[in-house]
């Protein structure tokens, strides 16, 4: 009896073939699900880490940026080139009935001489705040006011040349006109600033832009968001411009020198109310040497699966008690950035040797 055998000549080899079974079949498309899901999942942190980490990332910008931004221009207030600050004509009271002189809101270049004994003016909470300031004001946000001249002369050193309708402070050096006229404040085209001369008394003095800063904390960023903006009206235009998102609060303190020795005695959010021996509102705000500032940026977009249930505090009011604000119970994350501003001009003329 013969036996084929797969090895017998003239006979091809044999082969079994089999496909995957149906098991095996779901076995790989659960194991491929379970890759599928673990990467997306890997993505899906990922990205939202990113984008937490990019949302810190801008408030934090903002808040430094907001603090900065408000500290170089305090430190510069008052300010005013060559001028000697005794020379300035005597200012009106801060309670005096509109029109009131002393309003940075005025466009009238006869007010603006009287108001620049008061380097820094502020509201505390936004009361009393000035009519330019809009309805767009966050209620119980600090405003203040800046008043100084710009640090270079229009047309020399980059700085840009004078320009119509510009307010400008132009300072005389010559010793004859000093006596009379020590200066000329007003807008370029109707001021004139043809009389004042340098120290040769034939070189017409050079000019510096006037400068108006009201800083105040608005509901919206001015282009139809309802996020909280640190903005500024400008003398020039008086209309407000938007400074910095996401800043939803904002106090400051004032550091008043009482006895006139260039040191701080007292620190207050309204100078005005502030009582004293030799004190009046107005003594006070021109005895304003340094401002602690207080800014709380949050963030623009809220966070996935957060609520902020902190508390932040930022300084103390006019009574002498912490400012809080929270726990606000929502998805933004928040953090308080602060600053201590000397202010230079106000703070040097008292410094003695």
């Amino acid at each position: 009896m013969s036996r084929l055998t797969n090895s017998s000549p003239g006979h091809p080899s044999v082969r079994c073939e089999a496909g995957l079974s149906l098991i095996e079949l779901m076995v790989s498309i659960a194991l491929g699900l379970m890759i599928l899901t673990a990467v997306i999942s890997v993505f899906v942190n990922t990205s939202t880490a990113r984008n937490e980490v990019e949302r810190t990332s801008r408030q934090i910008e903002n808040g430094r940026y907001a603090v900065e931004l408000l500290s170089d221009d305090l430190r510069l207030a008052g300010f005013y080139g060559e001028i000697d600050v005794k020379k300035l004509p005597a200012h009106g009271t801060l309670a005096a009935a509109e029109p009131n002189p002393l309003n940075p809101c005025s466009t009238t270049a006869a007010d603006w001489d009287k108001a620049m004994n008061f380097h820094v003016l502020g509201y505390d909470n936004g009361a009393g705040a000035p009519a330019c300031v809009p309805a767009s004001l966050k209620a119980g946000t600090d405003v203040v006011v800046v008043r100084r001249v710009k640090t270079c002369v229009a047309g020399v050193a980059g700085c840009e040349a004078a320009t119509a309708k510009k307010p400008y402070f132009q300072v005389s050096l010559c010793d004859t006109e000093m006596a009379t006229t020590p200066f000329v404040i007003g807008l370029q085209g109707t001021a004139d600033f043809t009389k004042l001369h340098l120290r040769d008394c034939a070189t017409i003095a050079g000019l510096r832009e006037y400068v108006v800063h009201i800083y105040f904390i608005s509901t919206d960023n001015g282009s139809g968001q309802a996020v909280p903006t640190l903005k500024r009206m400008e003398l020039e235009t008086m209309s407000e411009r938007p400074l910095v998102e996401g800043i939803e609060h904002f106090n400051v303190e004032y550091g008043i020198d009482t006895d006139g020795d260039g040191t701080v005695d007292a620190y207050t959010t309204d100078p005005a109310a502030y009582v004293c021996a030799t004190c009046t509102p107005e003594s006070n705000w021109k005895n304003v040497l340094t401002a602690q500032i207080y800014v709380l940026a949050r963030n623009i977009d809220t966070s996935p699966g957060y609520s902020d249930g902190k508390t932040y505090r930022l300084g103390r009011d006019a009574a002498g008690k912490p400012v809080t604000v929270g726990p606000l119970k929502d998805g933004y994350r928040r953090h308080i950035y602060s600053g201590l501003v000397r202010i230079a001009n106000a703070a040097g003329r008292r410094d003695t040797p």
